[in-house]
């Protein structure tokens, strides 16, 4: 079995290494597979995800197209199974309305307990 990477300065929610993300399609605010925020990360992408179809379409009827690819940025567009780093904020939102994808904990960063509470997310928990 590969070893996943961890980031040796970042933790995630249960204050361990954060593990990476996700690498293709790339994903993290820095494109590093990493879901780990900084002051510019306005967005606070934190929240590792599993994309599905509900919240994909919930995302674009909010303004945030995550399924069309956008060359300008390099975005390949996302499809149902994929990994990406979600803003806390956004997926809180479409917790409360019934739409929040699954997300991997381990690879949660610590600043997502800013915004929601551990019990939440384990709800979404695949590695729980």
């Amino acid at each position: 079995m590969e070893e996943i990477p961890s980031h040796p300065k970042q933790k995630n929610v249960y204050g361990n290494p954060l593990i990476s993300c996700c690498t293709d399609p790339m994903t993290g605010y820095w494109r590093d597979g990493f879901c780990r925020t900084a002051l510019e990360d306005h967005g606070t992408h934190v929240v590792c995800a599993v994309m599905n179809k509900e919240f994909l379409e919930f995302t674009k009827s909010k303004g945030n197209d995550l399924s069309t690819p956008n060359l300008r940025y390099n975005f390949p567009g996302l499809q149902e199974g994929d990994q990406w780093c979600l803003c806390v904020m956004r997926w809180v939102e479409a917790e409360k309305a019934g739409k929040a994808p699954k997300i991997y904990l381990k690879a949660t960063a610590i600043q997502a307990l800013e915004h929601v509470s551990l019990d939440t997310l384990k709800k979404y928990a695949i590695d729980e």
